[in-house]
């Protein structure tokens, strides 16, 4: 593999792990709707942002070990498209949310791999 391409394959799924968690952290916002005080609304705020905290430190974990990127985000991926698909929820939002998670965790898995394969030629 070219020193590009693997650079490209290292970085993306790092990169675009953290992005996900940043994209996910805008859903907390909807804490502060409803005429809640601010305090009430930031005790919210925290309790919503608690997955993505959860997610950043999965990203935190996968910049050693890619293997556990790529199972955690591809599993969440897909756990949420087939909860969101179920009746009465929210199947617009299984792209939008879902795919990213799945991309994320397959270039994990992709990251992975190669460089498993790297090694094992040296």
């Amino acid at each position: 593999m070219t020193s590009r391409w693997g650079s490209l394959l290292l970085w993306s799924p790092r990169v675009l792990g953290i992005l996900v968690c940043l994209f996910l952290s805008v859903f907390a916002l909807d804490a502060f709707e409803g005429g809640k005080t601010f305090l009430q609304g930031l005790g919210d705020f925290l309790l919503h942002l608690s997955p993505m905290l959860i997610l950043l430190g999965v990203v935190a974990l996968s910049w050693r070990w890619q293997w556990i990127g790529g199972v955690v985000f591809t599993v969440l991926g897909l756990a949420y498209a087939l909860y969101a698909g179920l009746p009465r929820h929210h199947p617009e939002w299984i792209l939008p949310i879902a795919g990213p998670l799945l991309l994320v965790g397959v270039l994990f898995l992709v990251s992975w791999i190669r460089r498993a394969k790297d090694r094992a030629t040296l």
